[in-house]
């Protein structure tokens, strides 16, 4: 009956041992290939990102938005060249150089309401760049190597099977929560393009306001805004990163259980972290 007793804990206790290292094995390469998986999705700009519904903002853009733009381009003009007439006392110190300035700012703004979209673009490529560095360096730093996860089933061998259970479950409940933590990263990073394609459709009236010092605040605003939205996704790699970096402390530390705890408050505050990116970014480039 020993026997009996003593063969059965031993074929719980591999079945248990098993089941851990299938749970932690599965949340450390999920966690590579998130990583990975969130570098390329925030790294590639709103043109590449969705092409069909780019090309249908675009069209939208340029076929409803862009005449009001050049509307309000021209009113900004007309108000420009009255500010210099009157600036220089009606014309009683006329001077022909104020045509030239107006002439010049008047052709400047024309060409940013033209290249709209090249600018726009632009912004994104800049902000994509850096998100691919940083993922390049990110996804070096978070792999689990195999000595630490043989160490780390070593321990586990040697644990009583009551521990092992609760070793189980807590792994379970990591490894469903880094499932809803993908889900989150997803919604976050489709919500963040999507907004940015809401940006985009508006950009030829901002633009149009570049001609007048006192207008300009709006394109300048959002200008901002873009940048904003460009770099919260540096501003997601970072948290992923910090993420994936303090995790690994469930195959360093000794205390099994209390490094599974500590991810289940890694992964809550990261699901915080992830929401404020937006209004981080949009604080450090001073953008409304």
């Amino acid at each position: 009956m020993d026997s009996l007793k003593e063969k059965l804990l031993e074929w719980l206790r591999e079945l248990l041992v098993s089941g851990i290292m299938n749970n932690l094995n599965n949340t450390f390469n999920n966690l590579n290939a998130k990583v990975g998986d969130v570098a390329g999705q925030l790294a590639t700009s709103p043109a590449d990102f969705e092409p069909g519904v780019f090309s249908m903002i675009r069209t939208i853009s340029e076929n409803v938005i862009m005449p009001i733009a050049g509307i309000i381009l021209t009113f900004i003009a007309c108000y420009e060249l009255i500010q210099l007439v009157i600036a220089h006392n009606n014309l009683a110190n006329f001077e022909t150089w104020i045509f030239f300035k107006w002439v010049f700012k008047t052709f400047v703004a024309v060409e940013l309401i033209s290249n709209t979209f090249n600018i726009t673009l632009a912004v994104f490529d800049v902000a994509g760049y850096a998100i691919r560095q940083s993922g390049s360096l990110i996804m070096g730093s978070t792999a689990i190597d195999a000595s630490t996860i043989a160490s780390m089933q070593s321990r586990l061998e040697s644990m009583d099977v009551g521990v092992l259970f609760g070793i189980f479950l807590q792994s379970f409940v990591v490894q469903f929560l880094f499932n809803i933590l993908s889900l989150i990263i997803f919604v976050i990073v489709y919500g963040r393009m999507i907004e940015i394609y809401l940006m985009v459709s508006l950009a030829p009236i901002p633009f149009a306001t570049f001609g007048n010092r006192e207008q300009s605040m709006i394109g300048q605003n959002y200008l901002r805004s873009l940048f904003a939205l460009g770099f919260q996704g540096f501003l997601i790699m970072i948290c992923v990163a910090i993420y994936a970096v303090l995790i690994q402390n469930v195959a360093i530390s000794e205390d099994i259980m209390g490094s599974l705890w500590n991810v289940l408050g890694y992964t809550m505050l990261l699901g915080f972290t992830l929401f404020k990116t937006g209004s981080l970014a949009k604080s450090v480039l001073h953008a409304h």
